[in-house]
Formats: C-alpha cells, structure tokens, sequence
C-alpha cells in the first residue's frame, strides 16, 4: 500500500477515533442532553408490545452476539481463504480485535445499562459502547474494503455496500428497542468499530501478493519478444483509463513492452481484434471480458502458438474458475504477465442454424440454456450472479425433451432429459461438479443428462451431484468420448459458455486436444 494511502487512512482513524473519546467523555460525566438518550424508554415498551417482533429482535441479538459474529467472520474468511488468504486474514482479524479492544473500552467507562431493558436475558456488564454494534461494524467495514477490490461491477459492488450497511443498521435498532442500549452507545459501537477498520487497514494491506514473488524465473527454452497486446471490453470494466493505467504499469514492471490496445465492438466481440494482435506479432494477448469474449478470443489464437492470459470480468467467469485463476484484478493482470502456460482443450461445434464455433467450457440444451435466455440483464447489472438464480428458479420444470446422442460416431441411443450439458471442465454454472471427472486437457468431452422428474426430484438430483456420486441412472446419466452429437426431437433453448444460442434441434461437438496456451499460476 502507499505511504500516501496509509496516512490518510491513519489520519481518517485518528478523526474517528477523536469522535468517539468525546462522545465517552460525554457519556461518562453524563452530559447527554435531555432526551437524547431517554427516548429509547418508550420504544422498548412499543417493541415489547409486538411479540412477533421482539422474536426478530431476540434472534438478531443471539446471531450477532460476540461468538455468533466471530464464527460469521470466521466463515466467511474460511470461504476467501484459499484464493485470498490476506483477505481472509484481514477480516477475521479485524473482527477478533474489535471484539477484543470492545471488552477493555466498556470496563473503562464502565456505563451502567438502561434501567428500562427487557427483563428476559437481562445483561449486567458495562453498555458503552455497544459490543455487537462494534463487532458488526468492524466485521461489515472489513467486507466493505473486500468488496471495493474484489467486486469489480459497480452494481453489486453498491448493493453489497448497502447491504451490510443496513446489517449494521439492523443490529444498532436492534439494541435499542430491547433496551440493552442507550443511542450513544450504539454510535459508540460504530465509532469503534470504525477505528478498528481504518487502523486494520493501514496496517495490513489485504490485496494479494504477486504469485511469483517467490517463484523461481520460468525457464524460457525459446527466447521470445515482449510483445504485449491486450483485447478489453469496454463495458466490463469501470474506467477504461484506469484499467488500461493499471495494466500498462504492471506489465512495465514485469518487463513487457507497452500494451497494444484493442477495444471489442458491439459488431465484433474479439475475433477480429485476436486476430489482429496475431498479424501484428503479439507474443501475449491480453483478454478481459466475460465468458463469451473469452471464447472469441480464444478460439481466433488457438493452434497459434500465443498464450492467452485471461482477466476474468463477467458474471459467470467458468473458465477461470475451472484454472484457478484469480478474479481479483490485479492478481489476475499478474497471471497473466508472470504465469506458466498450459496447453488446453477447444472445442469445436456446429448444429442447425448457427455456424461453425467453438466452445471451452460447455454446451447445452434445456434447462440451462433456458436459465440464460430467463436472465433480466438489467437485475443481472445490479446483483450480478443471483439474476441467475432467480432466471432458475422460474425455469425449474422446464419440460423433458425427447433426445438422441451419438459419441465418438456410434449409434445413436435414446434419452429423455430435462437438460443435457456437454463440459469441457468439471465444474460449471453457480460452481455445481456436474461432470466430476472431467478435465480441460484430457481430449474427451464429458457428458450428463439430468432428468428430475418431478418438482422434488430436484432434491436427491442436488445430493448426488454435491456429493459427486458416481452411479447412474434415468435420473442422473454420465457419458464421454471425444465427439458428441445431440439431435432434439423439438426445437430446444442451447448455450454455450453461458451464451444462448437460440432454439435449435441439433449440436454437433468435437474436442480438440491441447490446441490453445492459456496463462496459469505457477
């Protein structure tokens, strides 16, 4: 982090921090003007009035208590941990020192608790300032800082901003109206928490390391050039300047020449700037977009021999989750600067009514492909990855289709199936292992058939792919082999990489083996 960046952040905590020794000083000579504190009398008694509500209020008090707060934050680093330790470490820890820091400034002052609280569970210890508004606080302003670098769209960046603001809204109220709390506590607890986050993030800068810190140089068997280009769709990212600032510093720092810019068009979506960067000698091309200028990309460098490295900015992202790639911007810029390259699969595919094209993550038929066509893209903008889930939600019986599938130029057998997915990769749309054994670089395609059906069919379904259950029947069905083709007895929705296709009755697919270089972490 720079010098510049942590002093302002010191000098934020230190304003807070003033704030919050004023507003103690008040509370403990007890200078709160009249009526500031004594209005919370009458909204106790309103609230015990309801008792639906003070249930709700009950249950807040219990989950966001200090051990139900540390064991959310140590859930939620659990989940970061592995793609982004220092995150994980930095809310974790900014949590267990608010609540710590929380038991020793109550003790100081030492504020006695109001007379008027709920009698049920009465609590005797010190009330200023509030321990659940301040390990809430510190735990909702450790996600915020997660958030800002993280969620790259502005959308749901805002929307997680708003919701764990009225998370902590929520637990002031609540503390409150069981009269646990006076207000001042409350903004205490706020104050504190505050604190607690802009001092955590001075002191401990949560973005992750480079992966190649501490890797030895790649060995370069053929010296190349350092010729870089970079395919960017302008609509994935925020501010193009910034995104094209922060590259070009990067790649100077990693010893690459000056980015050669190449921006997709609504009429092409990366074909013809890949193939342009090919013409003009690229020994690295650049792609940051979603899956489907992922593909575009891909498809136009594959058998040239130029690694692709990949900056992940759609909502999907399938492939990059499948290469452990970093969705982090910049942990993903450094992939694909100082990262290894693997030799992977594309597939190649036609059917009725579209032309020839390639996929690197999946096909299919049914129901996915009707989940895509569902997606609201203006909720999508908004919250991101649940547009999906509610897209699935309303096609969940979409109906059974009759179909025929022939691998590796067999006969055709006869299935019945609600979708048929064709993968590349073992896990694909909302992170499901659909296709367990499947891998990128094997040169087979992997095959399943999911029939439910009845509505809680999709309950055992759900158990035996979470559990990645091998067996197979008329309800889960498994295939593979180097070439599929799928005939519809109709006119059927189809995708691919989470684009729709259009309805049509036929896929026709075939892997290509090791025919593209993609960036990878060493």
């Amino acid at each position: 982090m720079p010098d510049h960046s942590r002093r302002s952040l010191l000098g934020w905590a230190a304003g807070v921090a003033v704030l919050f020794v004023v507003l103690g000083l008040v509370v403990a000579h007890r200078h709160t003007p009249p009526g500031v504190d004594a209005w919370s009398r009458h909204a106790v008694h309103w609230a015990a009035g309801h008792h639906g509500l003070h249930r709700v209020l009950r249950g807040v008090e219990l989950v966001f208590g200090t051990i139900g707060t540390l064991v959310i934050a140590l859930l939620v680093g659990g989940a970061m941990s592995r793609a982004y330790r220092r995150a994980a470490l930095f809310v974790v820890g900014t949590t267990v020192v608010a609540l710590a820091l929380h038991r020793l400034v109550a003790w100081a002052f030492d504020r006695p608790r109001p007379a008027w609280q709920d009698h049920a569970h009465r609590l005797t210890s010190p009330g200023f300032p509030s321990g659940h508004v301040t390990g809430v606080t510190a735990l909702a302003g450790a996600l915020v800082v997660v958030a800002s670098m993280f969620v790259r769209r502005a959308g749901p960046r805002r929307t997680a901003y708003t919701g764990l603001a009225v998370l902590v809204l929520l637990v002031a109220v609540d503390r409150v109206l069981l009269g646990r709390h006076y207000p001042t506590d409350v903004v205490g607890g706020v104050l504190l928490g505050l604190v607690v986050v802009l001092v955590a993030w001075a002191l401990y800068d949560p973005e992750p390391r480079s992966h190649a810190v501490h890797a030895l140089p790649l060995v370069e068997t053929v010296p190349g050039g350092r010729s870089l280009h970079v395919v960017l769709n302008p609509v994935k990212v925020d501010s193009v300047g910034q995104f094209q600032a922060i590259v070009s510093a990067m790649a100077a720092e990693a010893g690459w020449e000056p980015p050669v810019w190449h921006l997709t068009t609504v009429e092409d979506s990366g074909t013809g700037m890949a193939a342009d960067a090919a013409e003009q000698g690229a020994d690295l091309v650049i792609v940051c977009g979603g899956d489907g200028t992922v593909r575009e990309v891909c498809a136009e460098l594959a058998g040239t021999g130029i690694p692709v490295g990949i900056i992940p900015a759609g909502t999907g992202n399938l492939l990059a989750r499948n290469l452990s790639l970093p969705l982090y911007l910049r942990a993903a810029v450094d992939v694909a600067l100082r990262g290894q390259d693997r030799a992977v699969d594309l597939v190649e595919v036609g059917g009725d009514g579209i032309e020839d094209t390639h996929f690197l993550v999946m096909a299919g038929m049914g129901f996915d492909a009707a989940i895509m066509e569902g997606v609201d893209e203006e909720i999508k903008k908004r919250v991101g990855w649940l547009a999906y889930v509610w897209s699935g939600l309303k096609a969940l019986m979409f109906p059974a289709v009759r179909l025929e599938i022939s691998i590796d130029d067999g006969p055709f057998t006869k299935h019945r199936a609600r979708t048929v997915i064709v993968g590349n990769v073992g896990t694909l749309t909302a992170g499901m292992p659909l296709l367990p054994d499947a891998r990128i670089d094997d040169g087979l395609l992997d095959v399943v058939l999911l029939h439910p059906q009845r509505f809680l069919s999709w309950l055992p379904l759900a158990f035996r792919i979470l559990g990645r259950r091998p067996h197979t029947d008329e309800l889960v069905n498994r295939m593979r082999g180097h070439t599929v083709v799928i005939r519809a007895d109709r006119d059927t929705p189809r995708e691919l990489d989470g684009d729709t296709l259009g309805a049509g009755r036929e896929l026709r697919m075939r892997c290509l083996h090791a025919r593209l270089l993609v960036r990878v972490p060493r």
